[in-house]
């Protein structure tokens, strides 16, 4: 992706070129630096326009005019919020995506009052970052451009707030929280060919330039851990597997860490219970989680988080293949329990299986989240607005519902019953690898339940968020990036040292 945005904060009667914005209620009224912006002048052109254009000021709705007589602009763009309950409940990273998609590719001054709203350094960096994540495109295998496309201008943005300095610092840290997200969308869009499980290894090692130590476990040293199920998955294809594991040391030395642990297939076919050809294209994005896991890490290490964290995904590519596993094939995971394959593709709950049993042996995290493409179950009951969470802890889900609510990144707790765990047992081995069509989401995450000992620990199916993304005004991307922000917030919220 191409950086095509420069944000920067100035203060209010800050002059400069290109297009003016400005905010408006449902009332029609500006606020105060707007009002002066403008002059009696302009206020009356808005007022006109808006009788002449039908603009109501609704929330998300932006009228363009000439800039009026006397004002330094070459546009005037005014932006609508709405009713003054709708101002109560502003959504800051919304706005600011909507802001910057009105004034793509130009040069803009936005005085970012709003009637009746005073915003504070935070929600000036939110509004910022909603900018930033607006502009991403992946466009790096296009030879052909379209006309408009070509030398993309840049979209030059100066926030006009009353304490510049503040949102600025606030800023840094919402500017770095947008590149991982970037960095999380960056890994989705490529194609598997391109990122195979070293090169997304290597990806993931490049995070050493921020201070996190990363380990790079290859083929060998898994057969010593014993990871035969993530092996077993690995077995059908030319590209081997890798288990990275990538620990931030920002809290008191020897504290335990948080874990996030993220299902890194990079490609699925399925395997010997090879999917149907039409959709296959879209299994490039089944390594969301581990790409959500490598953005948030490059996130909280790039903020200097103070927590230690650690995050683990294990990369690889399911096949069909002679060498393939096949149903009916009994395998042994890392943790000893024995595993029946029934269907080659519930193959990521047998990845999550391995590196989940390593991360509790080795690091003893006090609390573990691990964010899985894993269902088709979680779409049919979910859709692709809202992540599936199953959890094994009240306090953690809440936190995690509580994060995903403040960065728009929702879950929707889902059950964990006897039944469901039932419905994995084996007649030949310790438990099936799928407990069959209905309550698929949830046999899923009873399996993974199997492996997490007592640890504090939930499962985000993340199948309808990360991949083939809802289209909306912080995203244009197939690859949403989904899961950064929450990870983040979660950090930011519940474990970060005051």
């Amino acid at each position: 992706m191409t950086d095509t945005i420069d944000i920067a904060f100035g203060p209010f009667g800050q002059g400069g070129s290109g297009d003016l914005v400005v905010f408006i209620g449902d009332d029609l009224a500006l606020g105060g630096p707007a009002r002066e912006a403008l002059g009696g002048g302009g206020t009356d052109l808005v007022a006109r326009a808006a009788a002449s254009e039908k603009f109501k000021g609704r929330s998300l709705s932006a009228l363009v005019l000439p800039a009026p007589a006397g004002v330094a602009a070459d546009r005037l763009v005014v932006v609508g919020l709405g009713s003054e309950a709708d101002r109560g409940k502003i959504d800051w990273p919304v706005l600011g995506g909507f802001t910057a998609s009105k004034v793509s590719g130009r040069t803009a001054r936005i005085i970012l009052d709003l009637p009746g709203v005073a915003p504070a350094a935070d929600q000036a960096a939110s509004f910022a970052l909603g900018a930033r994540l607006r502009s991403y495109s992946f466009d790096r295998y296009k030879t052909k451009k379209k006309p408009e496309a070509e030398d993309k201008a840049r979209t030059t943005l100066t926030v006009l707030v009353a304490d510049p300095a503040a949102a600025n610092r606030e800023a840094e840290g919402a500017r770095t929280l947008a590149e991982g997200v970037v960095l999380a969308r960056d890994l989705i869009n490529e194609p598997p060919n391109v990122l195979f499980p070293e090169e997304f290894a290597r990806r993931a090692g490049e995070l050493t330039k921020l201070g996190v130590e990363v380990e790079i476990l290859e083929p060998a040293r898994l057969r010593d851990l014993g990871m035969g199920a993530l092996l077993a998955v690995a077995q059908g294809s030319v590209r081997e597997p890798r288990v990275v594991v990538m620990r931030w040391n920002g809290g008191p030395t020897g504290e335990a860490p948080v874990a996030f642990i993220g299902k890194g297939v990079v490609f699925d076919s399925g395997g010997v219970s090879i999917k149907p050809g039409g959709g296959m294209e879209d299994m490039k994005g089944d390594m969301g989680g581990a790409a959500a896991v490598v953005g948030a890490l490059h996130a909280l290490a790039s903020r200097k988080a103070r927590c230690n964290v650690v995050g683990a995904i294990g990369l690889v590519e399911n096949m069909p293949d002679g060498a393939s596993y096949r149903p009916s094939d009994i395998i042994t995971s890392m943790s000893g329990q024995t595993i029946e394959v029934i269907n080659t593709d519930a193959e990521g709950r047998l990845v999550l299986a391995d590196v989940i049993t390593h991360i509790v042996r080795s690091a003893k995290p006090k609390a573990m989240v691990d964010l899985a493409t894993l269902t088709g179950a979680i779409i049919v009951a979910l859709g692709q607005d809202i992540a599936g969470m199953f959890s094994n802890d009240d306090t953690l889900a809440e936190k995690i519902r509580a994060a995903g609510e403040a960065t728009g990144e929702a879950v929707w707790r889902m059950p964990l019953i006897p039944a469901y765990d039932k419905a994995i047992d084996s007649k030949f081995a310790d438990m099936k690898n799928t407990g069959g069509r209905h309550g698929g989401a949830a046999t899923a995450a009873s399996f993974i339940k199997r492996y997490v000992e007592d640890v504090p620990w939930a499962h985000l199916d993340i199948a309808g968020v990360a991949m083939s993304s809802t289209s909306n005004e912080i995203n244009r991307s197939w690859g949403a990036g989904w899961g950064v922000r929450l990870l983040d917030r979660l950090i930011r919220d519940t474990y970060e040292a005051r």
